[in-house]
């Protein structure tokens, strides 16, 4: 692993302690190590010894492996191949790991009956058939190629309103911290 691979774990540090809501002074005092330094890391401006990640990782009740895997995704090119005709019935995820996007591609007739609440920002196409969507009491209908994106916070249910319907749902991940811009 080069010095380059080592400083991304600051990143992985950074996402990880964000989405556990602790405090760069939490995991300072939990790891017995100072927040300048701990900053410096997560900034990727300094370059922990394996003692200090293994008190950072203890600190935020994880592994060093887990943070390397984490770190891994801040850099990765992965393709996920479509499923043989026929066998893509249901759900399938079209990420793999731990990213700031959560993608999933629904088959056939889902209708979970369910009301969503996600953190942060979504994206619905769908690609195939038609999907009736309700978000905050109001309906939607969408047809293939239709788009609906729905805001963090807005509460919605949604079901596919023919058979081989296929939609794409994007999101971002409920562990990244959206901030809104802010215009003056």
């Amino acid at each position: 692993m080069d010095d380059k691979e080592t400083l991304r774990v600051g990143v992985a540090v950074r996402r990880l302690r964000r989405s556990l809501g602790l405090t760069l002074a939490v995991v300072a005092e939990r790891s017995g190590l100072s927040v300048p330094f701990l900053s410096q890391v997560e900034n990727e401006r300094a370059r922990p010894s394996a003692r200090s990640l293994q008190r950072v990782a203890d600190a935020l009740n994880t592994t060093v492996g887990e943070l390397y895997d984490a770190a891994d995704c801040t850099r990765t090119v992965d393709v996920v191949r479509a499923e043989p005709e026929g066998e893509g019935l249901g759900v399938r995820p079209l990420l793999r790991g731990h990213h700031q996007l959560h993608a999933m591609e629904f088959t056939g007739e889902q209708d979970t009956g369910r009301e969503f609440q996600h953190r942060n920002d979504e994206l619905m196409y769908v690609a195939d058939g038609a999907a009736e969507v309700e978000a905050e009491g109001r309906a939607y209908r969408l047809e293939r190629g239709d788009t609906l994106c729905l805001s963090g916070g807005v509460r919605h249910r949604w079901r596919a309103a023919l058979p081989g319907t296929r939609i794409l749902v994007v999101a971002v991940a409920d562990h990244i911290e959206a901030i809104e811009e802010t215009r003056h």
